[in-house]
């Protein structure tokens, strides 16, 4: 067989059996091998960063990695800005990156770029394969890589003679290093802090808010009177009525600040300092109060599970009955549209397990406080901050989890970076209902710019600005093959959200705001 072939094989037998593309020539015989392989589900996308943001979502849900393929470094440079939100969410991806032959590298070819140069800060681990016979053992050590907790980004760049080139041998994946465990005088530290009266809160990190872990961190929870919190930016919290409650610390630095005033504890596990997302003149980049004692039980890259479950062993917290979320729902709301009424309305009527994909930023600031009583769900957001993940994230999210109804939040300022997801949306008839907000502005940098004082001018404000023309965004998702309709009212908007959540495929809602 041919690099190509003993690469997807050397993937599928690592359980890595989807793959989100966007080829090129120097990519085609891994397409090829598409034939000789029908398990790998390939999935076209039209911009690279879709296929990262993709890749993204499907890891957060599968808990696996799936894998990318890129066309030489202009294409892995394009998926760039969503890779960096994959690397801050700790999930697993193998991408493979096509590059010129060996021999025609020496005539500098237009496409020609030092592809580990824009690779190397993205990848935790970086290979080019030197030849056919090496591809699959080269492949199977990216998912070793990619699988090392808490997940990692692994990059294989392949050149187009290796890919062509006969004598390709499907390789073993190696088991991944354990995670490093937690020196046992953190454990016990962490346990006194949590027995000393002070008011105290565990941060829980990347993977720490859902499943058992959440679970144990709920038990410890209940026997400490510790509050439970997230990072703004988490990568999954499954929430909901009959889960542990986790409060996401806010993303403006004075609300953040006042939430975290009362704690004169930090316990971190996975998670660091709870930091500004941004330098300020006036505002401190550290959001906890002063005095506030800060303690790492975990690193995010130790053994936070296990250091977890240490804790609640030292605490016997074990056998506690853990604070449990309580269902309620609010009542259906009518009348015009306000920003209350549209999370009361998505609170009303969220399915059980769905999947919410978050990238809201300004208008959905009500929507986790409003769902908190509804049926169980898992919660998506951007951990990265560069900002096109939402789309791209909830087309993974369903790729992964094909039974389950998902629902896309998305401002319409981020959208247009990554709205190409439509179309990969339409074309794998995704059951996914995006709900576009549609305020005309990149809002939350109009928040920005009031808070550093002065009165700005119109000149500025107009850079803000991304009406004139307005977006039309119900035309946009026809033309990329998804049914659109605009709510202009509460009323019109729970129709259109019912009616999405039972077509069982991809439709948008657009409320101008």
């Amino acid at each position: 067989m041919n690099g190509a072939e003993s690469l997807i094989r050397t993937l599928m037998q690592g359980g890595v059996d989807t793959c989100f593309m966007n080829p090129g020539t120097s990519e085609m015989h891994f397409v090829a091998a598409l034939d000789q392989v029908p398990q790998m589900r390939g999935v076209p996308c039209l911009f690279e960063g879709v296929v990262s943001g993709a890749a993204d979502g499907y890891a957060r849900m599968a808990g696996r990695p799936a894998s990318t393929l890129f066309h030489l470094g202009p294409g892995l440079s394009n998926a760039l800005a969503n890779m960096h939100n994959a690397g801050r969410a700790h999930v697993p991806m193998v991408n493979i990156v096509g590059e010129h032959a060996t021999f025609h590298r020496q005539y500098d070819a237009p496409l020609t770029s030092d592809i580990e140069a824009i690779a190397r800060p993205y990848s935790r681990w970086l290979r080019t394969t030197a030849a056919a016979s090496d591809v699959g053992q080269d492949c199977a050590e990216a998912i070793a890589a990619a699988r090392t907790a808490p997940g990692r980004i692994a990059t294989l760049i392949l050149p187009a003679d290796a890919a062509w080139g006969e004598g390709g041998r499907v390789a073993a994946v190696p088991a991944s290093p354990p995670a490093p465990a937690v020196e046992q005088s953190r454990i016990d530290d962490a346990a006194i802090a949590l027995r000393n009266g002070k008011r105290t809160a565990i941060i829980l990190g990347a993977h720490l808010t859902e499943g058992a872990t959440l679970l144990t961190a709920a038990k410890i929870s209940a026997v400490t009177n510790a509050k439970l919190l997230a990072p703004f930016a988490f990568t999954r919290i499954s929430r909901g009525a009959g889960l542990p409650g986790v409060t996401r610390i806010p993303y403006v630095t004075g609300d953040a600040i006042e939430m975290l005033r009362e704690f004169e504890q930090l316990i971190l596990l996975g998670a660091t300092p709870p930091a500004a997302f941004f330098g300020h003149p006036t505002r401190p980049s550290l959001l906890a109060r002063e005095d506030c004692e800060i303690q790492t039980l975990a690193g995010i890259d130790e053994d936070c599970t296990g250091a977890l479950a240490a804790l609640a062993d030292a605490l016997h917290a074990n056998k506690a009955e853990p604070h449990l979320q309580v269902s309620e729902r609010p009542a259906l709301p009518n009348g015009e549209i306000t920003l209350a009424g549209l999370a009361a309305t998505v609170a009303a009527l969220l399915p059980e397990n769905a999947i919410v994909v978050d990238e809201s930023v300004t208008s959905g600031r009500n929507m986790m406080a409003a769902t908190k009583g509804t049926p169980p769900h898992d919660w998506l957001v951007n951990t990265g901050g560069s900002i096109g993940i939402g789309l791209p994230m909830a087309v993974g999210a369903a790729v992964a989890c094909p039974d389950r109804p998902v629902l896309c939040l998305e401002a319409d300022g981020s959208g247009m970076y990554t709205l190409q997801a439509l179309w990969t949306a339409a074309r794998e008839n995704l059951n996914i209902t995006t709900v576009v907000f549609a305020n005309r502005a990149y809002a939350i940098l109009k928040g920005e710019l009031a808070g550093m004082g002065g009165n700005p001018g119109p000149r500025a404000l107009d850079m803000l600005d991304i009406g004139r023309p307005d977006i039309d965004w119900v035309s946009l998702a026809k033309s990329l093959g998804i049914p659109a309709r605009r709510a202009t009212s509460l009323d019109e908007f729970a129709m259109a959200l019912r009616h999405g959540f039972m077509s069982n495929g991809p439709n948008l809602i657009e409320i101008p705001l």
